[in-house]
């Protein structure tokens, strides 16, 4: 990682910890992000008042071909598997987390369709097929530089994976219309695609179907029918732009399935660790509150006066607590990258809740413990601090793994065998 500051300074530490132990890509392209954090985290003042996107950020990592980075070699991408995506994720985070954030929505649609879907049970027909249809929107990231989101709350059960998603897709001929709502829709007007997640109206299922009918569909932002909605004014990850999208009778393509019919959730079910790939943003985010707060007591934040504060027991203290979490997240983190396969069993799936859990509630804490330990100033936003802890207390709120929901699944899954059920108490 280039250092941001003078070699007689302060130097952060790598997003990974011990950057000899990553692969010469994983460094490379964390560097490459590296290389564009300043001008990210300049922008972040701006566009977190104003709650707007940061558009320039966009072209950036589209110019550093960043917007292929999962997209498989042989489509032209720069082929990062699932591990190096989540380190590439916190290095950006560090930098400015609501771009991060809405990265992530944007990578997400290249690892189900790669990576994740490489892995499935296919068909030698659907296979077939399926290469066919994810070469189109691989070429839309890597060659037109389009920038894909994933709408996923409805405001019901369904993010949470207890429910079909309200949103419908019926078939139609040569493709599908789609009827539907999502809140909470990062890069809402920014986005040139939506991966929608609806569920597919076949005739004869209850209800228009079940969770196993489950369609993901790349709807383009201009289809006729699909309008962005509501004001967006929230406590953090303002940048995000997170508006209500409106589906009526939108019509796409066949070529709009970013997988075959059905299989999401299949790839829901056997590759949890997807769901974790917001954690490496709230990573990087208490990474920054804490390179923030160290600077600030010894006296190297630019523009304010040169009173050192690292003197003070109390203030010492603080920083342990905080480097101590952080280094707790961080290898939480690199065993959630180690640890993410197809299918993993039991053990593995409740490691992957736990981290989950206390990466996204720890970011807070040290958040909390920075701004205790920075006092007043780090209440001015004319500094970092106070964004990124309310960046950071959005991140145990995300479906579909919010806090809660990994309480609920983690203490099941402790005290439960598969299919077990509660005795009968008369």
């Amino acid at each position: 990682m280039t250092d941001p500051v003078v070699a007689t300074g302060y130097r952060p530490s790598h997003i990974a910890g011990n950057a000899a132990l990553l692969t010469p890509m994983q460094r490379e392209l964390i560097d490459r992000v590296a290389q564009l954090g300043p001008r990210f985290a300049e922008r972040a003042v701006r566009h977190d008042r104003e709650a707007s996107f940061p558009v320039q950020n966009r072209e950036d990592l589209r110019a550093a071909g960043l917007l292929g980075i999962c997209v498989p070699r042989a489509q032209g991408g720069l082929g990062a598997d699932y591990a190096t995506y989540l380190l590439v994720s916190a290095e950006m985070g560090r930098w400015c987390g609501a771009t991060a954030l809405s990265f992530n929505m944007h990578v997400a649609a290249s690892l189900w369709a790669g990576e994740i879907a490489d892995a499935l049970d296919m068909s030698v027909d659907q296979r077939a097929d399926h290469d066919r249809k994810r070469s189109l929107h691989f070429r839309r990231m890597v060659a037109e530089g389009r920038l894909y989101a994933q709408p996923f709350s409805e405001g019901g059960a369904a993010a949470a994976g207890v429910a079909p998603w309200g949103t419908v897709a019926r078939k139609t001929d040569g493709g599908y219309v789609v009827n539907g709502r999502k809140i909470f829709a990062s890069l809402a007007g920014v986005a040139d695609y939506y991966g929608v997640l609806c569920t597919l109206d076949l005739p004869g299922h209850a209800e228009g179907g079940t969770r196993d009918d489950a369609m993901y569909l790349a709807v383009p932002a201009d289809a006729p029918g699909l309008t962005v909605q509501g004001d967006w004014d929230p406590l953090g990850m303002r940048g995000t732009v997170s508006r209500n999208l409106e589906f009526t009778d939108v019509f796409v393509p066949e070529d709009a399935r970013l997988m075959p019919e059905g299989l999401y959730a299949q790839a829901a079910s056997r590759f949890p660790h997807m769901f974790a790939t917001l954690s490496p943003t709230y990573l990087g985010v208490a990474q920054a509150a804490y390179d923030f707060t160290v600077r600030y007591l010894r006296a190297e934040v630019p523009g304010m006066p040169a009173v050192k504060r690292r003197m003070y027991p109390t203030k010492q203290h603080a920083v342990a607590e905080m480097r101590i979490r952080l280094e707790a997240a961080r290898a939480l983190m690199l065993q959630v990258a180690r640890d993410a396969r197809i299918d993993p069993d039991t053990d593995t799936r409740m490691r992957l809740f736990a981290a989950h859990h206390s990466i996204m509630e720890g970011a807070n804490d040290i958040c909390r413990l920075a701004v205790r330990t920075c006092g007043g100033q780090a209440l001015l936003k004319s500094l970092p601090l106070e964004r990124l802890y309310r960046d950071s207390r959005c991140g145990s709120l995300m479906l579909p793994w919010t806090a809660e929901l990994c309480l609920d699944r983690l203490g099941r899954e402790c005290l439960y065998q598969p299919d077990e059920q509660d005795e009968v108490i008369d």
